[in-house]
C-alpha cells in the first residue's frame, strides 16, 4: 500500500472522530443545560407542591392558595385547542398532497403562506386574535343576538383557543404532509388497481398508516399551545380569576401566564418565588403528561399497523 493510500485512509477515519466528537458534545451539552433546568425547578418547587396547591384557587393576591383554576384553564384551552387545528390542518394537508397539483400556482401560494405563517411571532397572532375574533367575530354575534351587549366580544376561552388553533395550524400541516409522503406510493396503485375510489384509499388506506405521523404534529401543537403566552395577553387570559370559566366566552387563567405574571407583576418577589416555580413545575409536568399521552397512542397506533401488515 502506497504513502498516499495510508494517507488517503486516515482522513476517513480522523473526520468520523471529529464528527463524532463534535455531536457528542452538543448532545451532552442539551443534556446539562436540560438537566440543570428540571433539576433547579424540581428543588426549588417540590417543597410548595402539595395538594392543596394543586386543588386550591389562589388568594391574598396569589401569594397563598392554590393553582387549579390555572391548571384547569390550560388544559380546557389545549383540548379546544386541539379540536379546532387537527381537522383544519389535516383537512389542509390531504388537500395539498393528495388532490391539489404540485406545481400549480395556488399550490406553491399556499405552502408560501403556510411557510410564512410558521414564522409569524406569536404577539402579532395575539394582535389578529384580538382584531379578528373578539372584535369582528364576537362583535357580529352580539349585534346579531345579542342586541350589542358585550357577551362575546370580549377577550374569553373560545377566542383564545382559535387563537392558538391557527398559531399551531402550520406545525399540524407540515407534519401531516410528511406524514402522508411517507406512505409509500405502491400502496396507493395497489388500492387503485384493486377498484378503489380515490376517497375509499385515501380515508381507508393512507389515513391509518400516516396517523402515527399525524400524532406527531399533534403533540407539537400541544406542546407549543400549553407553552404560549403572548397571543393570550390579549385574547382571554386573565390576570386574577378564582372562578372556573363556565361558559366559552368567560375568561380564564393559564399556567403560562399566571407564571408570568408571578415573575414581574408581584410586590413581594421572595413570597410569590416558591409558588412561581411550583407553578412552572406543574406546568412542565402537565406538558410532559400530554405529551406522553400522545406518544403513547402514537406507539400503540404503530404497534396495530405492524402487527395488521405481518
Amino acid at each position: 500500500m502506497s504513502r498516499y493510500s495510508l494517507r488517503a485512509s486516515r482522513r476517513p477515519r480522523l473526520g468520523d472522530a471529529v464528527l463524532w466528537l463534535a455531536t457528542g458534545c452538543a448532545t451532552l451539552l442539551v443534556l446539562v443545560v436540560l438537566a440543570i433546568i428540571v433539576i433547579d425547578v424540581l428543588r426549588h418547587g417540590t417543597p410548595r407542591l402539595t395538594l392543596g396547591f394543586l386543588t386550591q384557587s389562589p388568594t391574598d393576591g396569589m401569594t397563598a392558595g392554590g393553582i387549579f383554576p390555572a391548571i384547569f384553564g390550560t388544559v380546557a384551552l389545549v383540548l379546544l385547542m386541539t379540536v379546532a387545528a387537527l381537522p383544519v390542518g389535516v383537512a389542509t394537508a390531504i388537500y395539498l398532497h393528495e388532490y391539489a397539483n404540485p406545481t400549480g400556482l395556488p399550490t406553491r401560494l399556499v405552502r408560501i403562506a403556510v411557510n410564512n405563517l410558521a414564522g409569524v411571532p406569536s404577539i402579532v397572532f395575539g394582535l389578529f386574535g384580538l382584531g379578528f375574533f373578539v372584535q369582528f367575530a364576537g362583535g357580529g354575534i352580539d349585534k346579531l343576538f345579542f342586541g350589542g351587549d358585550k357577551v362575546y366580544g370580549q377577550p374569553a376561552l373560545v377566542w383564545a383557543a382559535l387563537t392558538m388553533a391557527v398559531l399551531t395550524l402550520p406545525v399540524v400541516i407540515v407534519a401531516t404532509e410528511e406524514a402522508l409522503a411517507a406512505v409509500s406510493p405502491d400502496v396507493r396503485l395497489a388500492s387503485a388497481a384493486l377498484g378503489a375510489t380515490k376517497f375509499q384509499t385515501i380515508t381507508r388506506v393512507v389515513l391509518p398508516q400516516a396517523v402515527p405521523g399525524m400524532l406527531t404534529g399533534a403533540i407539537l401543537a400541544v406542546s407549543r399551545g400549553a407553552g404560549e403566552v403572548a397571543p393570550l395577553l390579549f385574547t382571554g387570559a386573565a390576570y386574577y380569576l378564582p372562578a372556573l370559566p363556565h361558559t366559552l366566552h368567560d375568561q380564564f387563567m393559564q399556567l403560562g401566564y399566571h407564571v408570568y405574571v408571578l415573575a414581574t407583576q408581584s410586590p413581594d418577589v421572595d413570597a410569590t418565588r416558591p409558588l412561581l416555580y411550583a407553578t412552572v413545575l406543574v406546568l412542565l409536568a402537565l406538558t410532559f403528561a400530554l405529551n406522553a399521552s400522545a406518544v403513547w397512542v402514537r406507539s400503540r397506533m404503530r404497534k396495530r399497523i405492524a402487527s395488521s401488515h405481518a
